[in-house]
């Protein structure tokens, strides 16, 4: 990884291939920085964990509290509700507490969470807890995107994007081999309780060892007057396309690989597709090992080629779109190499999803990217959310039927597809505006 000076967050030059301009005072990157970014995300590698964690128990759920597919999927629904509806509220939050503050009311919350799910006596109380995590977890994303932003030069933007979400993929990968393994061999509660344990280790990280930027590079101060401040905020935010164009790119790449993951994965290939538990769970952990893959892949193609944000993402949906169309139509259960190809592309959507921070990212200035990426970050736990409600009313209303349940992806896409195509043009033209602007800027330097 590069610690090199480089330019601002701003347009890319006329070859696409990053920031024309470079400023002084660009963070400066280097081990430090790696230092106290990882334990950033080491914060947010255990609030994935205890997201996802649901996903490999979803069926012991089941059997626990006793409730049916649309009350299973309430769990992450309301999870997700609450995650999606905290979003803009946690990027005013980062934008005006910093980073750390947010991390440790973060880190608190989605650990009495993941305990109290261990703990829950009733379907009352375990949704209660999913609500707590949820409002925990949703603290940490944005506000790692913002560390990484404080204590890195802007050029390294999108790897560093791409690669908090492979950390974040990382810690899907442990439920998918740990948790589903622990739950076998030790049951519920010991299993839950063992893991809110890893909350507690990254917290007492956190506050030891975490700063919000280097010294020398504090943020200019903000004035913040109360509701005045947080509505410019979100509407100097939404009026810039290129938040709008980020918020539908992750609104139309994350959901689909995140229902998968999140709660019908395992029950579809079980029960619809006839594997075992522990074949499920090899091609669940596919996703994940395709998702860390592909993160690396995306990550340097955009750092170099910004004009390939948009193809990126519109090929990952196209690709998405026909191997889902492919297993669901596929007259009985699909074969293997077919799940294996569906699992393959579901990895790439996760990359994909980062590509929606790529466009909001130069598009506002470093006192409004919390809420930018708030905004953005909406978006795909929205979709994620509607299409797991979808899924559970369908499956229900049809007696099991996954053909009609998983169909109602379709829907999303197309939506999410003319939303991209329509603000595309609008923010490559802000873009190429904001390009004439700097180097005006830099032109008319005062003596």
């Amino acid at each position: 990884m590069s610690t090199g000076p480089s330019g601002p967050s701003g347009p890319p030059g006329p070859s696409g291939r990053g920031p024309a301009l470079t400023l002084p005072g660009d963070p400066p990157g280097g081990r430090r920085a790696v230092a106290v970014w990882s334990v950033g995300v080491a914060v947010y590698f255990v609030a994935v964990i205890f997201r996802t964690s649901l996903g490999v128990a979803g069926l012991d759920a089941a059997d626990r509290f006793d409730v049916n597919a649309s009350a299973l999927s309430t769990f992450s629904i309301l999870q997700l509700l609450v995650y999606a509806g905290m979003q803009i509220p946690v990027g005013l939050m980062v934008d005006r507490l910093g980073t750390r503050r947010v991390l440790t009311i973060g880190v608190t919350l989605f650990t009495i969470g993941q305990l109290g799910f261990a703990l829950a006596p009733s379907y009352g109380t375990a949704l209660a807890a999913r609500a707590l995590l949820g409002c925990g977890d949703a603290m940490t994303f944005i506000a790692v995107l913002r560390l990484g932003a404080h204590w890195f030069p802007a050029r390294q933007g999108p790897l560093i994007a791409q690669f908090t979400g492979l950390f974040g993929m990382a810690g899907n990968l442990v439920s998918t081999l740990v948790i589903a393994r622990l739950l076998s061999d030790l049951g519920w509660t010991t299993t839950f309780v063992g893991s809110s344990m890893a909350g507690v280790v990254v917290l007492v990280l956190m506050l030891f060892f975490l700063k919000n930027h280097p010294e020398g590079h504090e943020p200019p101060p903000s004035e913040h007057a109360g509701a005045t401040y947080v509505r410019r905020q979100i509407a100097q935010s939404w009026r810039e396309p290129g938040t709008r164009l980020g918020l539908w790119v992750h609104f139309t790449t994350q959901f689909p690989a995140m229902v998968f993951l999140l709660l019908w994965g395992l029950p579809f290939l079980v029960e619809a597709q006839g594997q075992s538990r522990a074949t499920a769970g090899d091609l669940l952990t596919l996703i994940v090992l395709v998702n860390m893959v592909i993160g690396l892949v995306y990550g340097q193609i955009i750092a170099r080629h910004h004009a390939a944000r948009a193809p990126l993402a519109l090929g990952t949906v196209g690709v998405t779109a026909l191997v889902w169309a492919s297993t669901l139509a596929h007259p009985g259960q699909a074969p293997m190499w077919l799940l294996i190809t569906l699992c393959v592309v579901l990895g790439a959507c996760g990359p994909a999803s980062m590509i929606g921070f790529d466009f909001a990212r130069p598009a506002n200035p470093p006192a409004r990217q919390g809420t930018a990426s708030g905004i953005v970050n909406m978006g795909g736990f929205m979709a994620s959310m509607t299409t797991l409600l979808a899924v559970g009313v369908l499956l229900d209303a049809t007696g099991g039927d996954y053909r009609v349940a998983f169909s109602s992806v379709f829907v999303l896409e197309a939506l999410g597809i003319v939303q991209i195509l329509r603000l595309r043009v609008r923010t490559a033209r802000r873009e190429r505006e904001r390009l004439v602007a700097s180097r005006v800027e830099a032109v008319h330097v005062p003596a």
